[in-house]
């Protein structure tokens, strides 16, 4: 075994400051601590980094899936919005609110005067074709049962037709 060789002079002094012993492991420890601390908190900090960006890459499928679903609404009510406004049907539901084509217009120039001979509208009684949605609905519709001694028997109402009058002068509108 091996021992220390003896320290004299200022060396001795210095190692009289130093507790003697288990210098080395005391020492170490709290550096041990440190290390473990520091490799714990890193693996938690990533388990929570991790979670969140799970947690918003599954918010980011979500609202894509309520993305594309409102996309395909829009799409349906744009198709609603260009089948009611085509031309035919809307003169398909003029003819049913009992409108007629206009007759010759006249134009006001800007000093006030009119510019041709306006003329009244065209009185027609034409027979309106029935629109798709009533057709279709037709071939749905029950037939009316028979009535029975016990229930008394009553005719439908007849429905009012619109009557087609000639407009004689124009109505203002505010704001136009």
């Amino acid at each position: 075994m091996s021992r220390k060789p003896e320290l004299k002079g200022r060396a001795a002094r210095l190692a009289r400051l130093f507790p003697a012993g288990r210098a080395n492991q005391a020492a170490r420890t709290p550096f041990v601590l440190l290390v473990v601390l520091l490799l714990g908190g890193g693996l938690i900090g990533l388990l929570v980094l991790n979670s969140a960006l799970s947690e918003g890459s599954f918010r980011l499928d979500d609202l894509q899936k309520q993305t594309k679903n409102l996309t395909d609404e829009e799409q349906a009510l744009q198709r609603d919005i260009d089948a009611y406004s085509a031309p035919d049907a809307l003169q398909r539901r003029a003819r049913e609110l009992g409108m007629v084509p206009g007759g010759d217009p006249a134009f006001l120039g800007p000093d006030g005067t009119v510019k041709g001979v306006p003329g009244p509208a065209a009185l027609r009684q034409t027979t309106v074709p029935p629109a798709p949605e009533v057709i279709g609905m037709q071939s749905t519709v029950a037939p009316t049962p028979t009535p029975t001694a016990s229930a008394p028997v009553t005719a439908p109402a007849p429905t009012p037709t619109p009557a087609l009058t000639p407009v004689t002068s124009p109505t203002p509108t505010p704001g136009r």
